[in-house]
């Protein structure tokens, strides 16, 4: 039996220094998650929640103005162990599963919350796509695109507001399936023979 393709497409938010102050130790942590989960080319399950971050629970002025998320959002959003554990849960055996994420941070500041929480990060088994980079060698850009710009450069806009996670996590699914659309409009079709590219009749009746 074939086994059956799951597409996760992950957004993270992270918590962010004052401009100009620096914090001993300070790491970006996760404080929103927007998963899209994809099986088969069909959109089984959409989560979105808010994360409280561990080591600094208390937003910077410059995090909650740039996001738009509150300390109470925060305060109420899920721990670092119950965020993991639902990772786990999407990360089902039984899936052939790809995680997809625009840019490598996400998965980057995962595994770096996990490390410092002292829990396995939740995508052991799992294959990593960073669609920016997909993007970026698919286009020949010399400079990777941000998420919005790519949407835009497609004719297409985002879904919902930036920097939120969910809304950033089906853009980047929008974006994968345009991506994925034109490289199976570029496959390059059966070579052609030489009757295909002369109409010998024709050539035979101008010097007949």
């Amino acid at each position: 039996m074939k086994e059956r393709r799951q597409y996760l497409f992950i957004d993270f938010e992270f918590t962010m220094p004052e401009r100009n102050i620096r914090t001993k130790d300070f790491f970006a942590e996760i404080i929103e998650v927007g998963i899209v989960a994809v099986v088969d080319n069909e959109v089984k399950e959409q989560f979105s929640s808010f994360v409280s971050p561990r080591k600094y629970p208390k937003l910077s002025e410059r995090c909650k103005s740039f996001l738009h998320i509150s300390q109470l959002q925060v305060d109420k959003g899920l721990s670092i162990y119950e965020l993991v554990k639902k990772l786990e849960e999407f990360n089902k055996s039984h899936y052939e599963t790809t995680i997809v994420t625009w840019g490598n941070m996400d998965m980057k500041v995962l595994r770096h919350n996990c490390l410092e929480a002292g829990i396995a990060f939740p995508f052991n088994n799992g294959k990593e796509l960073d669609l920016s980079m997909e993007y970026k060698r698919f286009f020949g850009d010399q400079n990777q695109t941000g998420l919005w710009k790519a949407v835009q450069e497609y004719g297409k806009e985002g879904t919902g507001r930036h920097h939120r996670a969910l809304d950033d996590a089906l853009t980047t699914y929008n974006i994968f399936k345009l991506v994925e659309k034109d490289k199976r409009y570029l496959e390059k079709p059966e070579p052609t023979t030489i009757g295909d590219r002369i109409d010998f009749s024709k050539l035979l009746n101008e010097f007949a």
